[in-house]
Order: C-alpha cells, then structure tokens, then sequence
C-alpha cells in the first residue's frame, strides 16, 4: 500500500495536512526528521503511519502517560497492535508487555523516557527490529525551553545503543530557533529534513481579558459560553485549582480538578471524568494537559497568567484540536506578574537561565497588553513573519471599543503614588483616591494626602483599568518585593507635566457579545443539529460499552458531517472524514441506520 491507501483505509482521510506528507516520506527513505507543528497538526500521525508500513517495530518516546493509553487505544479501533509502558502498570504487566514485544506481538510501543535505559527493557529492544524511534515532545531536551525533563537526556544514550542505528524523528509544537538548535544536536539527528508548519490555528479565537473580579468574569463566562462543551480552566497553584473548583461546583457546574499535589488515582480517576464528558469543566495546573488527546475543548481559560508564551501556546493551543471555532482567554493582573517574577528570581537557577525566562515572561506581559493582533504577535515570538496585520479572530480585532483621553486621569493617579512615596500597591492607591473610609487607610495617615478622594467618582473597576493602562504603558513599574508595590518610572514625569498624553480603551462588552454571538450562529448553522445529537447519543453508547472516550469511536467534526451530507451507504460513509475501512466495519451499519430512520421520520 502507498501512503495515500494507508491514511484512508487505517485513518479515514483524503488528504494529508500541511507538511505530513513531507516527514512521512522522508522516514520511509530512512532519512531522520525534526518537525516542529501545532498542537492538533497530526504529528502523531507522522510516526503512526510510517510504523503501518514499516516492516519493524516503532517505539514512541513520550512523556505523556495520558497520550499512550489514548492513542493505543486509538490504534487498536483501527486493527493496529500498539502498547505501553510507563509507571501505571504493575510490574508483573510491564513483564508480560515485554514478553509480547519480544514474540513481536506489536507494530508501535509507547514508552516513558525513564523506561528507556532499565536493563531489561534495553535487552528486549535489542533484540527485535526497531526501525523508528519517534521523540514525542522532542523541547524537553532543551534547558532553555519551558519544559525540560531530565530524563530525556536519557534518550540519546538509548539510540546509541542499538548496533544498527534506527530512523529517529524528533516532534514539538513549540520551539524557537535556539531550542531547535538544542534539539537537532543533543538528540544527535543526522543530516535531518526540517519541516516546520505554520503556528498558526485559525480556528482559535485569542482574548486577553483584564477583569477587575475575575471569579464574576469567569462564571459569566461559564453561563453563557458552550454552555454543553468542555472546557479547561488553568490556574497558576494547587490552592487557587481547589477554591475555583469549590466555588464553581456550589453554583451548580460539572467541575473537576487536577494537581500535582493529589494521589496518582485520584489524577487518573478525575481525568477521566473530563475525558469522557462526565464533568464538563476540568479546573488544573499546568500538570495537566499535555498528550490529552480530547479534540472537542471548546475553550481554555487561563485564571493566572503562566510563565512565558510557548507555556500559553501549548497550553491554550489544547482547544479546538478538531479544527471546530474555540476561544483561549487570558486573564491578565500585575499580581500574576509579579508572582511569576518571583518564583523565576528565587528560584535556584543561573542568572543566564533567569534572564531568558525574564525575558520570556515579558514577551507575554507585552503580548497581555498590546492592541494590536493578538494572532499575529503569537506568530512573531515564533519567529514566523503573520500575512495578515489583522487576523478578523482575536479579542483586539474584533474590539471596535473607542479611545479615550485619560492624560488628566492619569495625572491624578501618577501624583497620587508620588505623594504615598511609592510605599503601596494597587488596591491602597485606589483606596486613596476614591477617598475611602477604610480602617488601614486612616490609620496611616492617608486621608490627609492631597490626592485623598480626588477620584471618588470612578469606580474601582474603571481606576483599575486605569492603572493597568499605565503599568502596560511603561508609565508606572511593579517592584517584585514580597508585596507588588507601583512605583514611578522614568517616563512618568512626561506625563505629568502634560508633554505625553495617555489614551484608553474603552470596552464596549455588549457589542462585543452580541458579535461574539452572531459568528458562533453562522459557524454552527449548517448542520442538523437534531440528527447530531441522536449521533452523539449512539457514540455515547459505545463508548460506555467498551469503556473508552467518545471521541475514539468519531470526533463531533465527523458526526457534524455526517449530520449534514447524510451517508446512506457504504461509499458516502466512507467519504466523512475521519472514518476508515477499519472504523467503518466496526460502526458504519449502525449509524447508517440511524441517519436512515432519522430522513424516514422526516
């Protein structure tokens, strides 16, 4: 079979997708490959099918426990034997596993980095026909990426060891051009193709958004928003992921959670809930996420901000991965700076290593703040020049909010730090200025400064707003002491003294809304929506039946086809993406049914 016969008849496609294609012709001309593409660009697909018509045995190196057990999965749907090995199995099974390997009972093995160099599993390996081993999340090699694992300076001495050296190919969905380098030399690629696609992913819609209560914003949000899809709420520690999921939960939301800090079984047992639709909302840390393999996230919402950009791309990129219409938004605060700050200066790192990651975080403080494309500035930090100066899909794009002049307003609220000596945070400036009675604020004399009440008809949220204008204007800097402190900076002054004028948007949230609204109405508007939900319901079924997520039987991107185009017969189902021969035997006759009763009824 070539290529083409293989991804229709095992995955159910037509066509390759951007730059498959390429790396997958390369490694079965024995070539090594590095292919950096998006999250939800197929890059399991790149070693997958090359392992189909592969005499020999593939192993997959991956971090990602999750990504095995669902992948395998996957394969095993399609007539692939696949298996893996990592720290969920008893040791009594890892023996049996390998027992198979040896009698070359499996075409792919998933394995963990750790797993690599134990003396037994290198003795089995030796000894049957590896022929490709594909490095899954290739940036946790490098210590300058936001990432790096240990174990994976592992994997080189593993392909050392072999005395007929396999193809290696090397895989990420993030990596600037210093961490490509890393990539390319520490795994010890050998003269290999480059395949580097477009970050972009149109299907994704960007918004940063600067609440002044973020709880109220995002249960707002959660109330009106893919009110029957999944979505994943990251916050920056284990303490914010319990009282989120708490306060959710006592407003009546299918939530779960996800830390470090909790029992393996409790992780396993709660990921699975998300997985397979039993709670709608998995509230997490950044120990959750990576190799879920769940296509049908509609939004990623980050509470906190994390570290640095390729953290945020990989992390929001978990929305949409079935190319449907999904929102990522940001939350940004000078409090998530400063404590990013914080934990990068304390922690024990080298002052090259903290300046990188300084460097970084101000990259996406730059990103939280800028009016222009949101798309377009995620592109640049990957070194990717965007065709477009506005994409027409981020929060900026579509804002028609209207500029303001608040020089006079800012004027105040520079003076206002001025005359507390620069000693206190946002909310005591705020306190001051409104004229506010609080016990502190007397106590310390504050009522007696000259800009005391001098705001008193703004509201906090608009004086909020306000200073975070100026703090992302360079007009005033937050101190990374153990409390965020504003202070004055060396531009302040030309502001004050009238020289610079300071302009703010005005955000018009019901517009914004309405239009939000009426794109989502056109995008999903084309389907049987009655039919597709009969079709989820039989999904369901089966997956209950055999105990694996929805999404491995069909995406909701096929059942929406199916839903439109309505296959009655063997050839049309078969022209629905994401259905093959294999997927057809299995389920084809039963959902043909169904869509023929649902057109009788009609």
């Amino acid at each position: 079979m070539d290529i083409y016969e293989v991804l229709k008849i095992y995955f159910g496609y037509e066509e390759f997708r951007d730059g498959q294609k390429e790396v997958i012709e390369a490694i079965i001309n024995g070539r090594d490959v590095l292919g950096i593409m998006p999250t939800g660009g197929g890059k399991s697909l790149c070693y997958q099918l090359p392992a189909i018509i592969n005499n020999g045995v593939t192993i997959v190196i991956s971090p990602l426990i999750a990504l095995m057990k669902d992948q395998v999965d996957s394969l095993k749907e399609i007539g692939i034997e696949a298996t893996y090995i990592n720290s969920t199995l008893a040791s009594d099974e890892i023996l049996d596993r390998l027992m198979d390997v040896r009698r070359g009972r499996y075409k792919i093995i998933y394995v963990a980095p750790e797993r690599l160099n134990t003396k037994y599993f290198k003795s089995i390996v030796q000894n049957v026909s590896v022929e490709l081993i594909a490095v899954d999340e290739a940036h946790c090699i490098s210590q300058w990426g936001h990432d790096f694992r240990p174990s994976y300076l592992e994997i080189p001495k593993f392909i050392q060891s072999f005395n007929k050296r396999p193809v290696v190919g090397a895989y990420t969905a993030t990596a600037t051009k210093a961490i490509i380098k890393e990539i390319k030399e520490l795994i010890g690629l050998q003269n290999p193709v480059e395949l580097i696609t477009s970050f972009d992913r149109p299907n994704l819609m960007y918004k940063v958004i600067k609440a002044s209560n973020k709880f109220q914003y995002l249960k707002n949000y959660l109330n009106n928003n893919f009110v029957d899809n999944s979505g994943i709420i990251y916050c920056s520690t284990r303490k914010s992921v319990e009282s989120v999921a708490k306060k959710l939960r006592e407003r009546g939301m299918a939530v779960t959670l996800y830390h470090g800090g909790m029992e393996a079984e409790s992780r396993r047992i709660n990921q699975e809930e998300f997985t397979f639709n039993r709670a709608r909302i998995i509230v997490a840390t950044n120990a959750f996420g990576m190799g879920i393999d769940k296509p049908d996230v509609r939004f990623v919402i980050h509470y906190n901000m994390p570290q640095n950009m390729e953290a945020y791309y990989q992390e929001a990129g978990r929305a949409g991965r079935d190319g449907e219409m999904s929102e990522c938004i940001l939350m940004y605060s000078p409090s998530d700076v400063v404590k990013q700050k914080l934990l990068i200066n304390n922690d024990n790192l080298t002052l090259k290593r903290q300046e990188i990651l300084l460097k970084n975080l101000q990259y996406l403080i730059d990103y939280c703040h800028t009016n222009n494309c949101l798309r377009a500035s995620i592109l640049r930090y990957f070194n990717e020049e965007p065709k477009f100066e506005k994409c027409n899909n981020c929060g900026n794009c579509l804002d028609n909010s209207e500029m303001v002049d608040i020089t006079l307003e800012a004027q105040k609220i520079l003076s206002c730090i001025y005359r507390a000596r620069e000693r206190f945070g946002v909310n005591v400036i705020i306190n001051i200025l409104r004229g506010s009675k609080n016990k502190k604020i007397l106590e310390m004399g504050l009522d007696r400064l000259s800009t005391y009440g001098i705001m008193d008809d703004y509201s906090t949220y608009a004086l909020r707003e306000m200073i975070m204008t100026l703090i992302s204007k360079g007009f005033i800097n937050i101190t990374t002491d153990k409390f965020p402190i504003l202070k004055l900076t060396a531009t302040s002054l030309d502001v004050l003294k009238g020289i610079t004028t300071v302009e703010h948007k005005k955000y018009l949230l019901k517009e914004q809304t309405q239009e939000k609204k009426a794109i989502n109405k056109l995008q999903y508007e084309e389907y049987d929506e009655e039919l597709f939900n009969k079709l989820r319901e039989i999904r369901a079924d089966i997956s209950k039946e055999k105990n694996v997520p929805a999404f491995i039987i069909f995406h909701d991107v096929s059942l929406k086809e199916m839903a439109t185009v309505y296959p009655q017969n063997r050839d049309e189902f078969l022209d629905i993406n994401g259905v093959g021969i294999k997927k057809y035997e299995a389920y084809g006759d039963i959902f043909i049914e169904v869509i023929k009763g649902y057109k009788q009824k009609e």
